[in-house]
């Protein structure tokens, strides 16, 4: 009896093996794959999280590892989240802008994993005079990657665009049964980042000013691509405490340029931009790098907040 009973035990047990197998075999990785079929995606940040639930559909289900509200610099993760990492079927991040979520996605082992930062080209924005910074656009002191680029592509329309492009060839890469949809999804949001781009470029056209200043100086590649030149407060670090020589000069700057407006963030500290627009007789506006979304936030999503940034730098630079 005991003998038969082992049998039947191992019989069974070498079944379930093989039903494992099996299994696996169909899914790309164990655990990459949610019960009702879904990949599982990892996003590094709201950006990340926006273009792979536009491309991936109903055929993904997105984890953001930065909670709204957050900034992204500052994220830590939990070792939770970095065995998520290893677990997902695709990974979406961008190299170069949080460092604790590079290092985990580099022990990850993850197969399939789209990098914004090598899916367009970044650009070093701000060079540092007289110890402070002279800029058309530059990054903050977190956000220096490697060689000190500007990692805040997704303000660029089309870079983002590009960027859209990568993570489609990844997802579908991810997900082969499901690649047609991925492209649909993707000719979609690319069509919708070209609008996004006419309305920039028309809606900025005719200006009295090229000139605005920011507290956040995240908007290098953003005003690139329309002509503009941004100036960062405190240069690198959006807490940091402006120099009085910095002071000086941005005093002179905005009489030259005609500068109306000083623009601060949703996520940081408005305090520096509230006193230097009232030592400065300025008005403030929030223009947001869209790092997160928030109930602050001045629209739903990426596209309702660029839009409100549009419309604050229309108003800032006297578009006619």
């Amino acid at each position: 009896m005991n003998i038969r009973r082992h049998i039947i035990t191992s019989a069974l047990a070498g079944a379930s093996v093989l039903g494992l197998l099996a299994l696996s075999a169909c899914s790309p990785e164990s655990g990459a794959r949610t019960e009702d079929g879904k990949l599982r995606v990892t996003a590094s940040f709201y950006p990340m999280e926006f273009l792979a639930e536009q491309i991936g559909g109903k055929h993904v289900e997105v984890t953001d590892l930065t909670k709204p509200g957050v900034e992204p610099h500052d994220l830590e993760l939990t070792p939770k989240q970095t065995g998520q990492l290893g677990e997902s079927g695709a990974i979406v991040y961008l190299k170069g802008l949080q460092p604790a979520v590079d290092a985990a996605v580099a022990q990850s082992g993850a197969k399939h994993v789209a990098d914004a930062a090598a899916l367009t080209s970044l650009e070093k924005h701000g060079t540092e005079v007289d110890g402070h910074h002279h800029t058309t656009g530059d990054n903050h002191s977190h956000s220096e990657s490697e060689g000190g680029k500007d990692p805040h592509i997704w303000l660029d329309p089309v870079k983002y665009a590009e960027v859209a492009k990568g993570v489609n060839k990844t997802l579908a890469q991810a997900d082969p049964a499901h690649k047609a949809d991925f492209q649909k999804n993707t000719d979609a949001l690319v069509k919708k980042l070209d609008g996004l781009n006419r309305e920039f470029r028309d809606g900025l056209k005719k200006r009295s000013s090229d000139t605005f200043l920011t507290t956040h100086a995240a908007f290098g590649y953003l005003a690139e691509r329309y002509g503009l030149t941004e100036e960062a407060i405190s240069g690198l670090d959006p807490e940091a405490e402006p120099s009085a020589h910095r002071i000086k000069d941005l005093h002179t700057l905005a009489t030259e340029h005609h500068v109306s407006t000083v623009f601060f963030e949703t996520i940081a500290n408005p305090a520096t931009a509230k006193a230097l627009a009232g030592d400065l007789h300025l008005k403030t506006d929030v223009l947001d790098p869209l790092e997160g979304i928030t109930g602050k936030s001045r629209g739903k999503d990426y596209f309702g907040v660029q839009r409100a940034n549009l419309a604050a730098l229309q108003k800032a630079l006297g578009s006619k």
